[in-house]
This record gives structure tokens, C-alpha cells and sequence, in this order.
């Protein structure tokens, strides 16, 4: 099952791509055009976002939007276009949870192949407890560890961040983490 639509014409002459392995040596099957020869690389998306903590807190939003309405996440969201992977961070933390921060290091590297994304997740010291939520939160709260809904975690990247952030508070120090969602 392909993870978007796929690609079905050339974007620079607009012809009808076929896919096939290129006869540039590639070892994998690409849009190919026939007319002026185009390949169409199709790559994993880039998802950044912040664990925001104050204290022995950290925030967490509750999504107002699908998939996982209602369910409690990390502010994170799509990186855009002319912006690094830091502010794509602090930006997705402003829009959904109205957060003011400070950019700490990188935290997490997650891949999820099987939706062709990569998860980026920055620690992110609060500076307030004020908050105010943008429309793809319904509410926007701190919680200790124990006070976490973890049964209510929209997704396993955000469950697998929060559970090293927690190891490495308790641990004293902070590394820099991979894991590979299978």
C-alpha cells in the first residue's frame, strides 16, 4: 500500500511517468518520464517538534485535529520549506500550544518507514506557564510523569520521547537518541 498518491505525471513537462528502476545504475523503482527523461524522487517527510518541560513538567497538547482527535501529543507538526529543523520545532510549539521557549538540544531522531517520516524532537525550556492554544489544540497542560495519560499518547514517537526524556532526567544528563519504528 503506498504510503501518498503516486506520482502520475512529469512535473516539468507534464507527460505520464511510468515507474521503473532509472537506467542510471539506481536500485530502486522511481517515477520515471518518458519524454524528457525526469526522475521523480519521492523522500520521507521531516516531522519536527519540542518537548517542552518547566520544572518536572512537561507539556503536552491535546489534539483538535485527525488522525487521533482528543488524544494527548507532543506540540509537533510537518517542517516546511525554508526553515531548519530547529525552527520548524519552536514554530509547530507556537502554533499549538502558544508556548514561549528556549531551544535546547536535539533530543530524538525517530524513523517510521512505514509512513515515510522522520521524527525530530528538541528539548525546549519553558518560560512561562502561560499558554495559549492555536486551533489544532484543545488544550494545552503540564504534567508530571506520573500524572502523564499515557494510555491517551497519540503516537509511539511521542510515547518513545516522553519515556527517554523521563530516563534521562532521572539519569541527570541528556544524549541525543535514534530509534527505528518498525
Amino acid at each position: 500500500m503506498p504510503i501518498r498518491s503516486p506520482i502520475k505525471h512529469c512535473r516539468n513537462c507534464g507527460t505520464a511517468v511510468v515507474y521503473r528502476i532509472p537506467d542510471d545504475g539506481d536500485t530502486h523503482e522511481r517515477a520515471v518520464c518518458p519524454a524528457c527523461d525526469t526522475i521523480h524522487y519521492e523522500n520521507p517527510l521531516n516531522v519536527v517538534g519540542t518537548v517542552p518541560y518547566l520544572g518536572d513538567k512537561v507539556l503536552l497538547c491535546k489534539r483538535n485535529i485527525e488522525p487521533r482527535w482528543g488524544k494527548w501529543t507532543l506540540p509537533a507538526g510537518f517542517m516546511e520549506l525554508n526553515e531548519t529543523t530547529e525552527q520548524g520545532a519552536a514554530r509547530e510549539t507556537h502554533e499549538e500550544a502558544g508556548a514561549q521557549i528556549e531551544m535546547e538540544g536535539l533530543f530524538t531522531v525517530l524513523s517510521v518507514p512505514r509512513v515515510g517520516q522522520v521524527h525530530l524532537f528538541y528539548r525546549a525550556r519553558l518560560l512561562s506557564d502561560v499558554f495559549d492554544p492555536g486551533y489544532e489544540t484543545i488544550e494545552a497542560r503540564l504534567f508530571t510523569e506520573e500524572e502523564i495519560p499515557w494510555e491517551e499518547i497519540a503516537f509511539r514517537t511521542v510515547r518513545e520521547t516522553l519515556e527517554q526524556f523521563f530516563r534521562d532526567r532521572a539519569a541527570g544528563h541528556f544524549g541525543v537518541h535514534t530509534l527505528d519504528i518498525v
